[in-house]
Parts: structure tokens; C-alpha cells; sequence
């Protein structure tokens, strides 16, 4: 096999002939077809790049909806959470979730969006912090691919659950968080072991602190929180972790799939905003 026909396979990881039917090793169709390549590319991004793109969307959404909302941000003068809160009107258009987004505008994408989106300097913080922490830890035990789909589709369950209550206006990324604090649960729970127990003690520590936080301190939306968790510890269980099994080409896919998902809604809720 000449190496200028050779590549490796996006499922497998092995090296296969670009013009193969199919990949000897895992059987794959077409392992050489471009996109595939593109999928598997994605599915091996290195773990810090992955969470600083995370972090730095966040961070970039913010500061937007600082830039967009100059009359209506907030000095937090009376209260440290509204420190530099973007303009309600603004998070609307962005894609902040709820009843009243959903119901009255028909943004059903902000499902996505709103995890993208925060109400002050404070939540931001709090929540990068988290995700610099937590995301790290998915990453290792049920790879990339994965981690990516828990964060999205655990956000999506969050805001989900919090629409289906009548939550009627909410935003930030610690729904998609709380999946991944939900994924790291199951995992610990259904490893067992020593490690497994520990790890289930401390990301159980977040959990309660996080509930008690939300009881503790009005507007804290805890229903995206539990939402998050729950749908988290079933994507753990469906999606599987890495000492069960490698990453399927499906689950590459999957995440890819949801990047690009959310790359488009984000740009389409920004440029519905600035072309309105």
C-alpha cells in the first residue's frame, strides 16, 4: 500500500487504502471518503483545545451581549450577580430559553443556544471554572466524541426540562455542566471499585453543592440543573464509557453532528440580531 494512498481509518484508527470498500480491520464502508475523514479529525482534537474552544465561545457570546446591550448592563451596585448583566433583551434575541422565548417567538432553538449564554460576570466565572474542571474528567473516561454529545444533548435535556415546568426565561451553561456531572456519577457508580467510589463521592460533593446553592440564592434555575444531571447519567448509560468500549464511528458522527448544530444556531441567532 503506497503511502500517498493510504490514511487512517476515521472508526478504527488503522492504516487503510483510500479506495477500500470497506476497512479490513472494523469493517467500515468507504473508510477514504472525505468526510469521514473530517469526522474523525474532529473526534481527535486534543482534550484542552476542545474545552478552551468551549470556554472561549462562551466567553465570546458574553462579551457580545455586553457589547449589544451598552445602556443596559448592569454595575451590580446592589447585587454582586447582576455585575455586568447584559441587557434582557438582547439574551432574548441571542437565544435565551424558556416558555417565553419558545412559546411567544418559537425559538425552539434555544435549547442549544441558551447554554452559550450568561446574565453576569459572577455566572460566567462560576461556570468556566466548573467546566474547566469537570471537562477534563469526561474527557478521559468517555472520550471527545462523547463528552461532546453529553454536553449538548445534557444541555438541551436541562432547558428542556426547565420549559416543561414553565420556567419562562433562562440562560447559562451550567445545565450542559450538570450533564456532564451527571455522566461522571454514572460512571463512578457503575465502575465501583476504589476509584470509582471516589469519583462518585466528589462529583457528588458538586451536586449537592450545587442544589443547595440553588435553594440558597433566588433565580438560580434549578430544574435545568437536575434536568441536566439526569440527562447526563442517562447519556453515560446509553452512550457507554471508554473501558466498555472505544468511541464508535456513530457516536463521531453524533458529535460532530452537534458541533456544527450549534456553531449554526449560535451564528443564525447573531446575525438575526445584528440584521433584524
Amino acid at each position: 500500500m503506497s503511502s500517498n494512498k493510504a490514511r487512517l481509518c476515521p472508526n478504527c484508527r488503522r492504516l487503510v487504502s483510500r479506495d477500500a470498500p470497506s476497512c479490513p480491520h472494523c469493517g467500515l464502508s468507504r473508510p477514504g471518503a472525505s468526510w469521514k475523514g473530517l469526522v474523525g479529525a474532529f473526534s481527535q482534537l486534543e482534550p484542552e483545545r476542545l474545552i478552551r474552544l468551549l470556554i472561549g465561545i462562551n466567553v465570546l457570546m458574553y462579551i457580545l451581549s455586553l457589547i449589544l446591550s451598552p445602556q443596559g448592563v448592569h454595575t451590580g451596585m446592589m447585587n454582586p450577580f447582576r455585575l455586568l448583566s447584559p441587557d434582557n433583551r438582547v439574551l432574548l434575541q441571542l437565544g435565551a430559553s424558556g416558555t417565553v422565548p419558545i412559546n411567544a417567538l418559537g425559538h425552539w432553538w434555544s435549547l442549544i443556544s441558551a447554554n452559550y449564554l450568561h446574565g453576569g460576570l459572577l455566572h460566567i466565572i462560576f461556570n468556566m471554572m466548573a467546566l474547566h474542571q469537570l471537562g477534563p474528567l469526561v474527557i478521559r473516561e468517555y472520550g471527545l466524541a462523547r463528552m461532546t454529545v453529553i454536553y449538548t444533548a445534557g444541555g438541551v435535556g436541562g432547558y428542556l426540562v426547565s420549559y416543561l415546568v414553565g420556567i419562562p426565561f433562562t440562560l447559562g451553561a451550567s445545565a450542559a455542566i450538570c450533564a456532564l456531572i451527571g455522566a461522571i456519577l454514572y460512571y463512578g457508580k457503575s465502575r465501583g471499585g476504589a476509584y470509582g467510589g471516589e469519583l462518585f463521592s466528589q462529583v457528588g460533593g458538586w451536586a449537592i453543592g450545587i442544589g443547595l446553592f440553588g435553594l440558597l440564592v433566588p433565580g438560580i434555575n434549578n430544574w435545568a440543573h437536575g434536568g441536566g444531571i439526569l440527562g447526563g447519567a442517562l447519556l453515560g448509560y446509553l452512550l457507554g464509557y471508554r473501558e466498555r468500549g472505544r468511541e464508535s464511528f456513530t457516536q463521531q458522527v453524533l458529535a460532530a453532528g452537534c458541533a456544527l448544530l450549534t456553531v449554526a444556531i449560535l451564528l443564525w441567532a447573531v446575525a438575526g440580531y445584528l440584521f433584524a
